[in-house]
């Protein structure tokens, strides 16, 4: 099952959906601690870096610097796409707004400021309603 590459029918189908809750990234030497289960992680020459509810960090008393929403592009997006990851991040750069990528197979998923969230799913709301 592959998924879109046309970045118009991307960007104008993307759906952006802010999931409830608080996000933080934080490195652990090795695996993740008892009761913490990340939504996403990456293994680094440095350690682990695991994306997690603030929630389990706060519990597990892990660090970060960094509080994010996660916000999901609703369309099923091929790895191969291209200009996707460029377009969403260059309309929220101009707005100001940070913005890490990580994907899936079916979606590409953000973590932008926790706090300038719902401001970050009108700016890709907006682009998206400009490609329709």
């Amino acid at each position: 099952m592959s998924g879109e590459r046309d970045l118009s029918k991307l960007l104008s189908d993307m759906r952006p959906d802010l999931r409830h809750g608080a996000y933080v990234f934080t490195t652990v030497a090795g695996p993740a601690p008892d009761g913490v289960r990340p939504v996403a992680s990456i293994t680094e020459d440095e350690g682990s870096t695991l994306v997690i509810t603030k929630e389990e960090a706060d519990a597990a008393g892990l660090p970060y610097d960094y509080v994010a929403g996660w916000i999901t592009l609703r369309v099923h997006s091929a790895l191969a796409a291209v200009g996707l990851t460029a377009a969403v991040s260059t309309a929220l750069a101009e707005a100001g707004i940070s913005c890490n990528v990580v994907a899936g197979y079916h979606h590409d998923h953000l973590f932008v400021p926790y706090d300038r969230s719902s401001v970050a799913v009108a700016v890709l709301e907006d682009l998206a309603g400009r490609r329709r």
